[in-house]
């Protein structure tokens, strides 16, 4: 009994916690589960996860011991046989184009490759004439594997090596997966290409071509080795003709497989791939007497009338023996001229005076030489946009002191520099350009090829010329043409004004160089021009103003625009 009452004992509970705690229910939510007793998992569920992982766990073990183990060196082929590769969509190189719109320089694509994957060509204008102006390009290269080496076309020479930045384009890129028979699984384009931009020359194709063609001929008839010929805008600069001959051929350089004509050019001793306009270096001869004679007026040395006798020789004491006199000689004898008519018959003996003095007659000197010269740009660069350009040289003290070892300047030195011999050296460029400053009375522009609308940017400001001093040697060029050197440029339709100058070359002055230079129309220039003949007979003096003489009725005829 006493047991059963302690296990049995109940306690009392007061009717008002009844009522209480039936006011004051949890406040639990009982869809988030709340208020609900914590009942551990189950064994048998534990048991079935785990099974589940390590089955899983399992399998990715096989897998992985399948496909590096077992199989490894299969899928290896496989996945080395499907392969991605990356090819270029070659990008269209920029057109080249004359001041016309003849097209000079383009790209030739196979007609069945729609999509510019293979390989491009460069292709150029058919006649000759034009090869050193537009020049070549190599084209885009593979290796023995099949990758590009280059893949782009990159300018070689001329234009194109000069504005190879502008006319080349961006490719673009394609990507291709081909498996291991070379059977194309996917292809995408994940870059279009960018077409290069266009350009346009300042050069008239049919004067080109005309220029070219009469020094070619010229050439082989009188057996000259080369020549040059420009004409140039004197108002802006711009170059209407720049021809060299001989040349190589663009095309056949371009596509590069004719390698018997490539190596014909290499090995032709006319030296074809000379840019004889820029890069060309020859003694002037008397085509420097006009810039002597305007420096001449301008240090007051001489006045236009004086005259000088000319009779065919000078000759002055030898310094070190008396008796013994150095004899410097004309090549005719012309009396008494003043500066036009020197000028006109090219009297070296009345520029052997002006240049060295003689007796009571002042001249320059060689400071002076040096000085006027230089400041209508012989003997220094132009800054055309063309590659390889050659400064040229005036001699000088010191430039013969380094050259024949010690040996001093004389007084016979300066007088042949004055005629344009010893060791004066220019290029074409400079000359055309020097004319240009004389005819356009000081205003100084950089020659280019380039034809731009803003033609401020080619100019490089004007020198103060006296218009009467220039006057006198207008007038001396112009008598030149109708009663002197350059009778072959009297040509009726158009005047010009003009000076020829020969300088001989070769061992024992056997050879010539035959210059002319000029502007027309005289009395209001537009154009100048100059062109020289390389190393023919000494007998093939004049031969430079015949050759500029067709160019100028050609233009009378088929490009009468210019004279407008």
């Amino acid at each position: 009994m006493k047991r059963r009452s302690k296990y049995n004992r109940i306690k009392d509970i007061d009717p008002d916690e009844i009522f209480l705690d039936s006011e004051n229910l949890p406040n639990f939510n009982k869809q988030q589960f709340e208020g609900r007793l914590e009942k551990p998992i189950p064994k048998r569920s534990i048991i079935f996860l785990s099974s589940f992982f390590v089955i899983v766990l399992g399998f990715f073990v096989w897998r992985t011991v399948d496909l590096q183990i077992v199989n490894g060196e299969a899928y290896l082929e496989k996945s080395e046989n499907n392969t991605l590769n990356k090819h270029p969509i070659f990008a269209d190189r920029g057109l080249i184009y004359d001041r016309n719109g003849v097209l000079l320089a383009w790209n030739k694509w196979p007609e069945e490759d729609l999509e510019k994957m293979s390989f491009p060509k460069r292709a150029y204008y058919s006649l000759p004439g034009f090869s050193h102006l537009l020049g070549y390009t190599s084209a885009p290269a593979k290796d023995s594997a099949g990758f590009y080496w280059q893949d782009r076309f990159v300018g070689k020479d001329g234009v194109e090596k000069y504005y190879d930045e502008k006319l080349t384009g961006q490719n673009g890129v394609k990507i291709t997966e081909t498996d291991a028979v070379g059977k194309v699984q996917s292809e995408n384009i994940v870059l279009l290409p960018i077409e290069g931009e266009d350009i346009t020359l300042t050069i008239d194709s049919r004067i080109q071509e005309k220029m070219y063609k009469a020094i070619s001929e010229m050439a082989h008839n009188v057996s000259f080795q080369g020549g040059s010929g420009l004409i140039m805008d004197i108002q802006n600069g711009e170059l209407l003709s720049i021809v060299n001959y001989p040349e190589y051929d663009s095309n056949i350089l371009s596509e590069g497989k004719d390698k018997q004509k490539i190596n014909s050019f290499l090995d032709d001793k006319r030296k074809v791939f000379l840019n004889r306009s820029i890069s060309g270096l020859y003694s002037p001869g008397s085509i420097v007497k006009p810039f002597l004679a305007y420096g001449a007026l301008e240090e007051e040395i001489i006045t236009p009338e004086k005259e000088i006798l000319a009779n065919g020789t000078i000759s002055i004491p030898n310094p070190y023996y008396p008796d013994l006199k150095s004899i410097f000689k004309d090549h005719d004898v012309f009396g008494y001229v003043d500066m036009r008519q020197a000028i006109s018959v090219s009297s070296d003996i009345y520029f052997y005076e002006i240049g060295g003095g003689f007796e009571d007659q002042q001249g320059l000197g060689i400071s002076k030489i040096d000085e006027y010269s230089k400041m209508f740009g012989l003997g220094v660069k132009t800054g055309i946009d063309l590659k390889g350009e050659q400064g040229g040289l005036i001699p000088d003290p010191v430039w013969k002191a380094k050259v024949f070892d010690g040996d001093p300047w004389r007084v016979g030195d300066t007088y042949n520099t004055a005629i344009g011999q010893y060791g004066f050296q220019v290029t074409p460029i400079q000359m055309v350009k020097a004319v240009a400053v004389l005819a356009n009375k000081g205003k100084l522009f950089t020659p280019h090829i380039l034809k731009e609308d803003n033609e401020k940017i080619f100019s490089e400001g004007e020198l103060l010329l006296d218009e009467d001093k220039l006057k006198v040697v207008f007038e001396g060029m112009r008598m030149a043409v109708t009663e002197g050197t350059c009778l072959a440029l009297n040509t009726p339709e158009v005047e010009v004004a003009a000076k020829s100058g020969t300088a001989q070359v070769g061992f024992g002055n056997t050879n010539t160089n035959s210059w002319i230079i000029g502007f027309f129309p005289y009395q209001n220039p537009r154009y100048a021009f100059a062109l020289v003949m390389e190393r023919g007979p000494k007998s093939a003096s004049g031969n430079a103003t015949w050759v500029m003489r067709q160019v100028v009725d050609f233009m009378v005829k088929e490009t009468p625009e210019y004279f407008d």
